[in-house]
Formats: structure tokens, C-alpha cells, sequence
């Protein structure tokens, strides 16, 4: 049964029962091993050296779908389509493992694995934040005064949501004839209700890299997501809230039903989007960083390595900042990566959202563009249906099913090409691009 009453459901942002607090990291013991991609066998060899220990790898398993037990249980997983390894080691080895590793030609470098998370709530900023978003706070309360909001409506309650999202009016979604068809999208999240009835006649290839638990979701945060990127054009009740509606779906789980996962789980699902063809990978996670702290060289490789066999990714952000009470943090990890699309929130008057992460560390960890992320309204799982709520998870969909419909309206378009030309017919912002980047996403 679809909510009676969907404002009764609205959320001040997206939330998950678990999180990790801004200026924390917290690791899993395990390490993630970025290797020599031109040769994976020595790579292998190299990491049983490592481990002392018989290893897994993707091709070993059909889809190079790695099973999540093999995950938990094996000494090391070699993720073929990346270069990366996730290796756990004995604890008598471990103080060892970097001076092992940097005496292996095929092993490049070496880090602590992380938890990564579906959202990360606000902590209490330090004085050189506090003024910061103290400025940027005073900035935006005067554009909001002056109508300085280019094309926007003046108002929340100004805008019709009897047919369409807000979202899909100001991205453009509402005048396109394009519906992604031939895009294979990959949502790597909670999972999916597979149950749903808006998506019953859709093809859903799914998969869960989350030891003990099925695709399907019991948080509802994934079901959320793939609603946005990837919904129907008819739905069971309006308005209508997905945008690429003839995508093919592809719905990994790699966070728990409780909203938290590893880095290892996600790689596992980045690896098996790659292995089988899809052009879009959205992830809207991610774990808190601190200003200056460094993207991760693991990841960035591993993203450019997608890049180059098709394969965008488009992150969330973070919701860490609390704009109002004058905290901004840095944009989280792994959109802080350069080869990975960084997607920062607006409201639905085109002002920041609260929660939204900034560009506070150079060199990666920019912004790249922004979309919707306050009040969105889309699928979640049965009974309830439907669902509003709010962060850059729910952005970065937004994005996420755009990038098909480009890749529909220019099918030859490279993932690297394709990054490019979403920033560049992004709509600009009378808003910083430090917070918001190229601007709005727009539809072909």
C-alpha cells in the first residue's frame, strides 16, 4: 500500500543506523592492494607471497560476481577488472605486510581498508569552519532575499509535484523523449525491493556482496536510489520520480541492510558492474574525511581503470556539513577521487542544502556538479512504496540516470568523454562552484 499521505514520510536528510564520525577513520584491518593491472597472474603470485596463502580471484566466479563468503573468508580477492586486491592477514604478519609488499614488483601500494557508509550525519565544526560556513551562510540567506536564483521558483510550495518531482523539472528530465534504453546502470547500494510493483516488468540483474544477506532491501535507501536513476515512466501513483526509464538495471548490495559496508564490498561491485558492461556506476556512500586528509590511491587508480573500460562512476558527496550552524566538511571518501564524479545537493529552490560537502581539499576532492538532494520522492520498499527524503544520495542518482540519457542520445560517447560533457551542459549557478561545481545536471 503507497503512502496515504507522502509528507508524512519526509526526512530532514537520508539517514543509516550506522556511521562514522568527520575526523575519524575507521578501518577494518583488512588492506586494499592496488597491482600491476598489466600483469594479474604475477600480481597473484606476488600476493601469495604476501599471504602466505591461497587467494581468490573474480574470473574465478561466473559475472566475476566474488560470493560474499569468499569475501570474508579468503586470505585475498584479486579484482581483475580493477588491478585491486583486498588481502587480510594473519596478525603475526601484519606489522610486516608493508616492507613485504614494496619488495613486490607487481604490488604498487598498499592501504587500511575502509567502512564506508550510506550517510554520515554532522558533527560540531571547528572556528575556522564555523566562519566559513558562517560566510557562506550570510551569502546564501541573501540571495534567498533577493530572488538571486536564477530561473528558480520563488518558492517551495510553487512548485507541482502532481505529475513530476521537482527534481525532474529543473534537470530538464520532464521535456526529454529519452529513456536510456541500450544503458546498462549499476546502483551499488542497500539492494533493491524486488517486489516492487513499478519495476515488475523491468530487467534486474542483482547481486549481494554482503555476507548473510539477500538483494533484498530492508533499508530502503538502495530501492530509493535506483527509483531516481532509473524508474518508471508509468508508476502505481504519481508523479512520476524516475528518470532512465528504459535503462537496464543492475542493483548490487554492498552495504547492509543497517547502511554500512567495506571497501572491499563496494570494489566487488564496481569489478562486477565493470565485468559486465555497465556504462554508469552510482554509489551514494561513502565514509567522512577531514580537510587536506588525501584521496585514496587505491581507489583512484581502480576508477581510472574503470574509466578506461567504459565504466563512470558518480559518488555522493556527503552530508556531513550543517551549513546553518556554520559547519562545512570536505567531500567524502571515494568521491573524493578525481576520476570519480562528486555530486553536491540543492534544494528545490536552487540554494545548497544544508548538509552539503564543499571543495575544502585541492588536487582531488572537488565538487564536480550538483543535482537534486532536498524533499525527493521516489520508490522504497513495500508496504510503504513511496518515499521523501534528502542528501546527496539522492542527488547523485539524479546524475546517475542523466548520464544514461546522454549515453542513449551519443551512444559512442567514452566514460572519460561522458564525464566531461555532463559539466559541461551542467546548468551554472549563481552559487560557488566550490559548493555546487559545473552547476545543475541537465538532460539532453
Amino acid at each position: 500500500m503507497a503512502d496515504s499521505n507522502p509528507d508524512a514520510a519526509r526526512q530532514r536528510r537520508d539517514t543509516a543506523p550506522t556511521y562514522q564520525a568527520p575526523g575519524t577513520t575507521a578501518t577494518t584491518g583488512r588492506y586494499l592492494v592496488l597491482l600491476d593491472s598489466t600483469d594479474i597472474p604475477a600480481a597473484a603470485g606476488a600476493l601469495r607471497d604476501l599471504t602466505s596463502d591461497d587467494i581468490a580471484t573474480s574470473s574465478d566466479f561466473p559475472g566475476e560476481s566474488v560470493p560474499s563468503d569468499a569475501l570474508e573468508t579468503a586470505a585475498a580477492v584479486v579484482f581483475e577488472q580493477l588491478g585491486v586486491a583486498v588481502v587480510s592477514a594473519a596478525p603475526e604478519l601484519v606489522p610486516e605486510l608493508p616492507d613485504r609488499a614494496r619488495a613486490q614488483r607487481p604490488i604498487i601500494a598498499m592501504e587500511p581498508e575502509r567502512y564506508v557508509y550510506a550517510s554520515n550525519p554532522p558533527v560540531a565544526a571547528d572556528l575556522g569552519q564555523y566562519l566559513h560556513g558562517y560566510r557562506d551562510g550570510v551569502d546564501n540567506l541573501v540571495r534567498a532575499l533577493t530572488g538571486a536564483v536564477g530561473g528558480a521558483p520563488p518558492a517551495t510550495a510553487a512548485v507541482d509535484e502532481s505529475q513530476l518531482t521537482w527534481g525532474l523539472q529543473h534537470t530538464g528530465v520532464a521535456a526529454s523523449d529519452l529513456t536510456g534504453r541500450g544503458v546498462r546502470v549499476a546502483v551499488l547500494d542497500t539492494g533493491m525491493d524486488l517486489e516492487h510493483p513499478d519495476f515488475t516488468d523491468r530487467t534486474i540483474t542483482s547481486e549481494s556482496f554482503v555476507a548473510g544477506q539477500a538483494v533484498q532491501d530492508a533499508n530502503g535507501h538502495g530501492t530509493h536510489c535506483i527509483g531516481t536513476a532509473c524508474g518508471p515512466l508509468d508508476q502505481q501513483q504519481q508523479p512520476r520520480y524516475g528518470i532512465a526509464h528504459g535503462a537496464e538495471i543492475f542493483a548490487g548490495k554492498v552495504l547492509s541492510d543497517q547502511g554500512s559496508g567495506t571497501d572491499g564490498q563496494i570494489l566487488a561491485g564496481i569489478n562486477w558492474a565493470v565485468a559486465n558492461g555497465c556504462q554508469i556506476v552510482s554509489m551514494s556512500l561513502g565514509a567522512a574525511t577531514t580537510p587536506g586528509q588525501p584521496h585514496s590511491d587505491v581507489y583512484e587508480q581502480a576508477a581510472g581503470r574503470a574509466m578506461q573500460a567504459g565504466t563512470l562512476i558518480v559518488a555522493a558527496a556527503g552530508n556531513d556539513s550543517e551549513r546553518s550552524s556554520g559547519v562545512i566538511r570536505p567531500v567524502a571518501h571515494p568521491a573524493n577521487c578525481p576520476s570519480i564524479m562528486a555530486v553536491g545537493a540543492i534544494d528545490v529552490d536552487r540554494l545548497l542544502a544544508d548538509f552539503t560537502n564543499s571543495s575544502l581539499t585541492p588536487g582531488g576532492g572537488e565538487i564536480d556538479i550538483a543535482g537534486p538532494g532536498v524533499d525527493v520522492r521516489s520508490s522504497w520498499p513495500l508496504p510503504t512504496t513511496y518515499r521523501t527524503i534528502s542528501g546527496t544520495s539522492m542527488a547523485t542518482p539524479h546524475v546517475a540516470g542523466i548520464a544514461a540519457l546522454w549515453l542513449e542520445a551519443r551512444p559512442q560517447t567514452t566514460a572519460s568523454e561522458l564525464f566531461g560533457l555532463l559539466m559541461r551542459t551542467a546548468q551554472r549557478l549563481p552559487l560557488p562552484s566550490t559548493d555546487v561545481g559545473a552547476g545543475l545536471v541537465q538532460t539532453p
